[in-house]
């Protein structure tokens, strides 16, 4: 019995068309999702992520009272202890990875592991609690990341506006400010394309240099 030949077959994992050349793999990008406490990391990484995100959630028990500060209007449960991690392809040939850095100050020394090879970051601001992601700006401009100023609309409010925000922040005139919503999906999206677009600005000043 004849069989009619698959225009497509596969190689291990790899499609191979009529032609014989397999697909190249999209490039892997890591993307980090940082901020305070409490202010959505782990809801914008979830919101995004075309897999089930990967997430270090604890219940928040009574020895974390007085330090860890979820704010008031907030019915937060759970807290990172580790990160949070999720996958997000953009097209054929570029996928984010995505990770949630743990927002308590006592899990800080992981943020050093955590960014290794990571091309940006967003860093997650709740306005009710501006200075809580002081130590996000300051870490990733020590480090000299790329990284975008990402205003949380908690119920689509803001109590400053991006420009006060910035201020309050004292970010450079070139680092973005702009408001998403960790809840929806196309938000996130958007948020991140930005972040992309500072880390190849980055890389393009580097090879011109």
């Amino acid at each position: 019995m004849d069989f009619e030949q698959s225009p497509d077959h596969y190689v291990g994992t790899a499609r191979v068309g009529s032609g014989g050349k397999p697909k190249k793999a999209p490039v892997p990008v890591k993307i980090i999702v940082a901020g305070g406490f409490g202010v959505g990391k782990t809801t914008t990484v979830g919101a995004i992520s075309e897999i089930s995100p990967l997430t270090t959630e604890a219940e928040m028990t009574s020895e974390s009272v007085g330090i860890d500060n979820p704010g008031q209007a907030t019915m937060k449960t759970t807290t990172t202890i580790a990160m949070d991690f999720g996958v997000l392809t953009i097209d054929q040939t570029l996928k984010l990875y995505i990770f949630g850095t743990p927002g308590q100050s006592r899990f800080a020394f992981m943020w050093d592991d955590l960014i290794k090879g990571a091309l940006g970051a967003l860093v997650v601001v709740d306005t009710a609690r501006i200075d809580d992601c002081y130590p996000a700006v300051d870490y990733f401009e020590r480090a000299g990341l790329p990284f975008v100023v990402g205003v949380n609309t908690f119920n689509g409010q803001m109590n400053y506006n991006l420009e006060e925000v910035r201020w309050a922040l004292a970010v450079r005139d070139d680092v973005p400010v702009l408001s998403f919503d960790a809840r929806f999906r196309a938000s996130v999206r958007d948020a991140l394309l930005v972040v992309l677009d500072q880390a190849l600005d980055k890389a393009i000043r580097a090879r011109s240099t």
